[in-house]
């Protein structure tokens, strides 16, 4: 008898994206949501990548899985990671106070005696705010490029808590920021290098970065909103937020380490990162060390998500499964859907509008303004074959057609219908949302033209103080050198700019605020005049 000895067949290639998925990716760069899409998907008997789309709209070249993209806030993740490894290596603890790490004579905040802790700044329950209030940006494109530590400390040194330290928890870009700023400090090196000797290189994280090689620069898409080209985001002090680049290749890797499927150097660092879970306020939703954990079906993701100037992206994972997934895309549309989809079904995945393709000569006969009501005022424009709506006071979107007269936002949940005339041309556009609204064409229009003029800072001076928009609503108003700054609510600090002793405008939105004196001279109120409403807040002190 001859025995034969059977080769065994070749291993199969496991496909762990389901066709709804594929086709849903599909549609959205086919109809032009966005630009490029990489999806990536890592359980323990192996990995699936899906890639569609391109590096620029312009370009013909494909993305693929080692093509790079700013993965904005997934950054904070790594910023965490750095401190479980700087903790696990005794060169820190989670509850050390956030000044130690700083420069000599550094004023850090504090509240009924407690102080704000590098754990508190992991968590988000640092009470500090989302963004300082003296953060301006010299270039809109590129935010945070020119904030650097001068200005972070500046800031701490100036700012009153409005809560018990570690009552709360409120996602800061700020908070973040400074921890990766002080546990770099502590390192005695940069930001950038720290995550590199101490994630990357761990990992083999070969394309986690912060600054490009020349090679690595070809392989970095460029982002878009809509299908306009964005720059893209620098960052000084504030990098632990959200300065890194990647790739799907090493964010599966990263995820593989998450999982245990890999052994790593840094294991209990990394799980040290999931084990923190704090209420954010939200139903099943919790924070720990960086990331995010949201429970449905009694199972529990892990995750973080990162948008920048023309990107987005999604990172998370199911411990219980141990499926990990990413997404990343150089557009700004949302795509947490797939990644959440991915990980537990029930999660609904988004469905994709049909787009049309509408002739430019078409698209030019809507260009133009349109009046939604005295002061509120739609101004479409086209760029190359994309249609923009901006309304008053508001930032400039793209709205894509369904047919040549609907087009849709993808931003929000809104449509613009443009309606014609007896004689062929637009006569108004009709705003879709929360109900139907006429905008009426104008036939000719002058944005409002701000002209700035110098009052003296004795004057301005009066207008120190809070007032109430709404209850738990306020206006803080201060004066910061020869311009006054307005804070309303949580949000971030604004100059305004005078036009008379009395009126003063913005200009990071379209929007203005007027004084109201009493007979005797004395500040009463201010108004707030924003997108064709005037809302009057009463000065309390």
């Amino acid at each position: 008898m001859v025995l034969l000895l059977l080769a065994a067949p070749p291993a199969q290639a496991i496909d762990l994206i389901p066709p709804n998925v594929r086709e849903n990716v599909a549609q959205r760069v086919e109809q032009g949501e966005c630009v490029g899409l990489v999806v990536g998907v890592v359980e323990p008997q192996g990995t699936t990548t899906l890639c569609r789309g391109r590096m620029a709209a312009d370009a013909e070249r494909l993305v693929g899985e080692d093509t790079l993209f700013e993965i904005g806030s997934i950054t904070k993740v790594f910023t965490a990671v750095l401190l479980a490894d700087m903790a696990e290596r005794g060169l820190v603890g989670l509850d050390d106070p956030v000044w130690q790490l700083l420069p000599a004579k550094s004023v850090v905040p504090t509240r009924d005696g407690k102080q704000i802790t590098l754990r508190h700044l992991a968590t988000h329950r640092s009470g500090l705010p989302r963004m300082p209030e003296n953060f301006t940006q010299a270039d809109e494109g590129n935010p945070y490029a020119d904030y650097g530590e001068d200005d972070a400390l500046q800031f701490l040194a100036t700012y009153e808590l409005p809560r018990e330290i570690g009552s709360q928890y409120e996602y800061s870009n700020f908070g973040a920021g400074l921890l990766g700023m002080a546990l770099a400090r502590r390192a005695g090196m940069s930001y950038a290098t720290l995550v590199h000797e101490r994630i990357s290189a761990q990992l083999g994280l070969d394309d986690t970065c912060i600054e490009l090689s020349a090679e690595q620069r070809t392989r970095l898409a460029r982002g878009h909103v809509g299908t306009a080209p964005a720059k893209n985001w620098d960052f000084d002090a504030l990098a632990g937020a959200g300065a890194l680049r990647s790739t799907a290749r090493d964010m599966l890797r990263f995820l593989r380490a998450n999982l245990l499927l890999d052994e790593t150097s840094l294991a209990a660092a990394l799980q040290a990162t999931h084990s923190e879970r704090f209420e954010t306020g939200q139903p099943e939703l919790f924070v720990g060390l960086g990331w995010h954990m949201r429970t449905k079906n009694e199972r529990t993701v892990i995750w973080h998500n990162g948008g920048t100037g023309g990107y987005r992206s999604f990172c998370g994972f199911d411990p219980a499964t141990k499926r990990g997934v990413v997404v990343l895309s150089n557009s700004t549309s949302e795509i947490d859907d797939i990644g959440f989809h991915l990980l537990e079904p029930a999660y609904e995945l988004k469905p994709v509008r049909p787009v049309v393709t509408v002739p430019a000569t078409t698209l030019d006969r809507y260009v133009g303004y349109y009046e939604l009501q005295p002061g509120l005022v739609f101004h479409i424009t086209r760029e190359e074959s994309q249609l923009f709506a901006q309304l008053t006071g508001q930032a400039k979107f793209p709205v894509y057609p369904e047919s040549e007269t609907e087009f849709f936002f993808k931003v929000v949940d809104a449509r613009l219908s443009f309606v014609a005339g007896a004689g062929g041309t637009i006569d108004h556009v009709v705003l879709h949302q929360n109900g139907d609204r006429k905008a009426r064409r104008l036939a000719s229009y002058q944005p409002p033209v701000h002209n700035e003029v110098p009052v003296d800072p004795t004057i301005l001076a009066r207008y120190i103080g809070q007032y109430e928009l709404a209850p738990g609503m306020r206006f803080d108003v201060r004066l910061d050198g020869e311009h006054l700054a307005i804070k309303l609510g949580n949000q971030p600090r604004f100059p305004v700019f005078a036009e008379s002793e009395t009126k003063f405008f913005y200009k990071v939105i379209e929007a203005q605020i007027t004084f109201n004196l009493d007979g005797a001279g004395k500040v009463t109120s201010l108004i707030l005049h924003q997108s064709g409403a005037d809302q009057t807040a009463k000065k309390i002190e």
